[in-house]
């Protein structure tokens, strides 16, 4: 199936070469400092008075953090100092407290308002040629990010329950909705990892407005349910779902449209709890639903068409599902938010929609690349993208000549991902850990045995 995808990919991309140069080639990065995203910063600005770290100042600094190898508060005041020194200004003091209480007076509703409205535009911006058949596909998936052990966190985010209290770090539950065309994050949400309404279910139900009619939702087995699916048919969006493993598919029976390839009825299943009886009343009794078999894999979907739609066609497009997760992996790894770094709850908050700023900002550098190079975004690094990014704006003020963004979209046009169809790698490492045990208590319970009775001796590699 990658094969039969890397031709169609090529096909597809001859196509799209005839039609990409028609589109504005400033449009994408003119976003970075336009009137849309300055509005929404305009729109949600506290009252503050002129300091050394006004609203904009400090959101460009967390920025930079977010991104920066050195992500902490003292590397970003000190850069900030720098740059007042190079601009002939008084640096002022290096000491991170201003900043840190700066951070604290941002909006989160700006940083969100942010990261959606960039989407947004990005999305309106799209030529058609990036989508696919005509049609926005977006991503769904969730994963979990970490956060400091303070009682703060663990108040709100509390950590897995297998842990021993004081040997684990609090744990968060997240959702994004990603565009399959460009990798712009739509929206997000996060939560605790666990409790009422902090399943991915209960998370995506709040992100459902991200979906408007004649789009695709393509996401994995755990999102195939019967009242998900019912919902975004009645807002007119299509589905494509790996079968859940708790349905059992048997293509005996229903309408047979070809070789393991048939029409089901899905009856509405009982009323879960956490749904009132009018929210339940108003799902349909029972839904067609279309399940085929490609590779081993039982996909479920609402094309219901063969002509319009064929296996080889469904194969392909759950193929890019996998595009979700080396998104994840770009704003986890390549960016870090695997970890949160703030003490509190609210910091947290703040710092995960910064990560997700800076993971569009990013995107909207690789759409401008693409545009000029006559390429797919999604054939573009983004850790590449990222790394040309830092070390161009570290350096811009070196260059007498002004700002030459052009030859900074060309260096990132450079880079290309590789095409490796049908990939196979094991999930193990082959670097050993460091042979000491792991900390199955409070730190400071372990300094006070450490006192008493020394240091543990190592285990055998």
């Amino acid at each position: 199936m990658g094969r039969k995808f890397s031709r169609r990919s090529a096909r597809q991309q001859r196509h799209f070469s005839k039609h990409v140069r028609k589109a504005d080639a400033h449009s994408f990065f003119n976003l970075l400092t336009g009137p849309q995203l300055l509005e929404a910063v305009e729109e949600h600005l506290p009252v503050h008075r002129e300091r050394k770290f006004p609203p904009t100042v400090t959101l460009a600094m967390f920025l930079g953090q977010i991104m920066s190898a050195d992500g902490s508060c003292q590397n970003a005041v000190d850069e900030a100092m720098i740059g007042r020194v190079l601009s002939g200004l008084e640096p002022g003091s290096v000491n991170t407290a201003g900043y840190c209480r700066a951070r604290g007076r941002l909006p989160p509703e700006m940083l969100s308002t942010l990261v959606r409205r960039s989407a947004t535009l990005l999305s309106e911006r799209t030529p058609d040629q990036w989508l696919w058949r005509g049609r926005p596909v977006k991503l769904v998936d969730g994963t979990t990010v970490l956060m400091p052990d303070t009682p703060e966190n663990q108040a709100h985010y509390p950590q897995s329950r297998t842990q021993a209290a004081g040997a684990g770090f609090p744990l968060a539950r997240v959702v994004g909705v990603i565009s399959l065309s460009n990798g712009a994050l739509l929206d997000a949400g996060m939560s605790p990892w666990q409790g009422k309404g902090s399943g991915e279910h209960g998370l995506f139900r709040r992100l459902r407005e991200c979906f408007d009619k004649g789009d695709v939702m393509l996401a994995d087995s755990y999102f195939c349910s019967y009242f998900l699916i019912a919902d975004m048919l009645r807002r007119a969006v299509d589905v494509l779902f790996e079968q859940h493993g708790a349905r059992i598919t048997d293509f005996r029976r229903g309408e047979r449209l070809g070789a393991r390839d048939h029409l089901v009825t899905w009856m509405k299943p009982q009323r879960p709890a956490w749904m009132s009886r009018e929210e339940y009343r108003g799902y349909p009794k029972q839904i067609t639903m279309r399940e085929v078999k490609i590779d081993k894999k039982v996909l479920v979907t609402t094309f219901l068409s063969r002509r319009q739609m064929s296996k080889t066609a469904l194969g392909e497009l759950f193929w890019q599902r996998w595009n979700v997760e080396l998104d994840l992996r770009n704003i986890k790894t390549t960016l870090g938010m695997e970890a949160l770094s703030c003490k509190t709850p609210q910091m947290c908050e703040k710092e995960f929609w910064v990560y997700w700023l800076a993971y569009n900002l990013i995107r909207l550098l690789m759409a401008e690349a693409a545009l000029r190079a006559d390429v797919l975004p999604r054939q573009l690094s983004f850790k590449h993208t990222l790394q040309i990014w830092v070390s161009w704006s570290q350096r811009q003020f070196l260059c007498k000549s002004g700002e030459d963004t052009a030859k900074l979209f060309v260096l990132i046009a450079q880079i290309r991902v590789a095409d490796r169809p049908d990939r196979v790698e094991p999930r193990a490492v082959k670097r050993r850990p460091k042979p000491y045990p792991l900390l199955d208590r409070p730190r400071r319970m372990a300094r006070m045995q450490i006192r008493k009775f020394g240091h543990v001796k190592k285990l055998r590699a």
